[in-house]
């Protein structure tokens, strides 16, 4: 998982006038309302002027409202709004709830509020954005001179990476192909040929030419006599070195010891999305430790009289690209589990990288046979034993979500494609926690479940799958 975006703030003038449309609906809701302006002599007034600014701040980072929104249609944009404004009055509800003002707030205010937002914005944002494509429009002939250099096979394709950026700052002003098979004068996907290859440094040299981009097939070298005429002449000249590749993965350009490098990933994650995440991690291991304190106080002592020891179980565990960290379980198992569990292994009910059996008899309470529910299947069972772990979240270790964390044992025995489920950090719930794991016996499709995570991942994912998990818990069924 790799950044995108160098700028958390990118579009810091959509940010901004989102925050003071909303701040106007709410002053004009209150005046239809009350008839007057005095929403500042109420302290509870005033107070959701501030929380009117944090959910512009919480859109921002958790909502992703202003992804490609330059390029964004009517109706993507109208959609886009409405999920801005239903966030803003989600979050506005429950910090009236949590405040016990529900009652005293007025609820004409909130829906005229809701009404009159989802309009200014989606009006102020069309607008603006007219106003910046009237300046880009203006700015045209001011926009510098680019020479595109490929080959004719991929020319229309070059040339229309460039006309669906309409923000980008070049002029194309026209291409040459390395190939022969296209002369001069010849018209590509509504630009012409300028020159024949062999009279692109001639080309160059008495027209205006601000830049030169090369983009050729990857089993057609660069010129290095149009990169050496070029640079004589101080002339820009600007390499694509995105490969066409077989291998599913996503290509940036960064820099590594100063050197100007093609980096791949399975998924590029921009800057903001890793801060929401982290986020979200903070939030939620803060309310998890505190559920996990009062869990100690009432299944601790049932642990210790079972089987006298420790209440919590420790191992070493992968985490991130194989780092080795130590997790944090409530005990469910005896103390001797770990080194029980190869005499076991021949009840193992996985296929491939993980251990699980039906009856495990190294569970508490479970007797000889394991067939008896003692307090180790209602702690499993309620997934009461994961709470400690988010010790492991609020450290840095995980997070709620993501990939299971396999044992030492088991990522030694990892095939190559085994290791790109921890591309990112392991979670204390995931895809195939929420699917049913039980019903699930064969490690690949787990491997299956936890790339598709990696690959489509998003914040509305993650709190999609933590749902998803509080609804397994209060109805626990898969998990043995």
């Amino acid at each position: 998982m790799i950044k995108e975006e160098r700028y958390i703030f990118k579009h810091i003038d959509f940010i901004l006038l989102d925050a003071l449309m909303i701040q106007f609906s709410y002053i004009l809701a209150y005046y239809i309302r009350q008839k007057n302006f005095h929403l500042f002599d109420s302290e509870m007034y005033q107070n959701v002027i501030v929380v009117l600014m944090v959910t512009s701040l919480f859109n921002c980072i958790f909502t992703e409202s202003y992804k490609n929104i330059i390029k964004r249609g009517y109706l993507k944009e109208f959609l886009s709004v409405i999920k801005y404004v239903l966030v803003c009055m989600i979050i506005l509800m429950m910090w009236l709830f949590f405040r016990k003002e529900g009652n005293e707030f007025s609820r004409i205010i909130v829906a005229t509020m809701a009404l009159i937002s989802a309009v200014a914005i989606f009006f102020s944002r069309i607008i603006w954005k007219s106003v910046l494509q009237y300046y880009m429009r203006k700015r045209k002939k001011k926009q510098a001179h680019l020479l595109i250099v490929t080959h004719s096979s991929i020319a229309e394709g070059v040339l229309a990476e460039f006309t669906a950026r309409i923000y980008e700052p070049w002029d194309v002003i026209g291409l040459v192909t390395v190939d022969d098979g296209v002369a001069a004068g010849t018209e590509i996907g509504g630009k012409k040929v300028v020159a024949d290859y062999a009279d692109t440094i001639p080309y160059i040299q008495v027209n205006w030419v601000d830049a030169v981009y090369i983009k050729l097939p990857k089993d057609i070298n660069v010129p290095e006599e149009i990169l050496n005429s070029c640079a004589t002449m101080g002339i820009t000249t600007y390499r694509s070195i995105m490969m066409e590749t077989e291998r599913n993965v996503e290509q940036t350009i960064n820099k590594v010891a100063g050197n100007v490098v093609l980096e791949e990933s399975i998924n590029i994650v921009s800057p903001q999305r890793f801060l929401a995440k982290r986020m979200l991690d903070i939030a939620g291991s803060i309310v998890g430790l505190a559920i996990t304190v009062v869990l100690a106080i009432l299944v601790g002592p049932v642990i210790f009289i079972t089987d006298p020891g420790p209440i919590f179980f420790s191992q070493d565990r992968v985490g991130k690209n194989g780092r080795i960290f130590r997790i944090y379980k409530f005990r469910s198992m005896y103390k001797d589990a770990e080194k029980r569990k190869q005499e076991l292994m021949g009840s193992n009910t996985m296929t491939g990288l993980m251990f699980k059996m039906d009856n495990d008899p190294r569970i508490l309470g479970s007797g000889k046979d394991g067939k008896k529910h003692g307090i180790g299947w209602f702690i499993r069972k309620t997934s009461i034993d994961e709470f400690p772990q988010f010790w492991n979240v609020l450290k840095g270790d995980m997070s709620l979500v993501g990939t299971r964390p396999p044992t030492v044992d088991e990522w030694e025995q990892y095939k190559l494609h085994h290791r790109a489920r921890l591309a990112m950090k392991p979670g204390i719930t995931g895809l195939w926690q929420t699917s049913g794991r039980s019903e699930i016996t064969d490690f690949e499709e787990v491997i299956k479940l936890d790339l598709q995570y990696i690959n489509s991942w998003t914040i509305a994912g993650d709190l999609k799958l933590i749902l998803k998990t509080l609804g397994e818990v209060l109805r626990p069924r898969g998990a043995k």
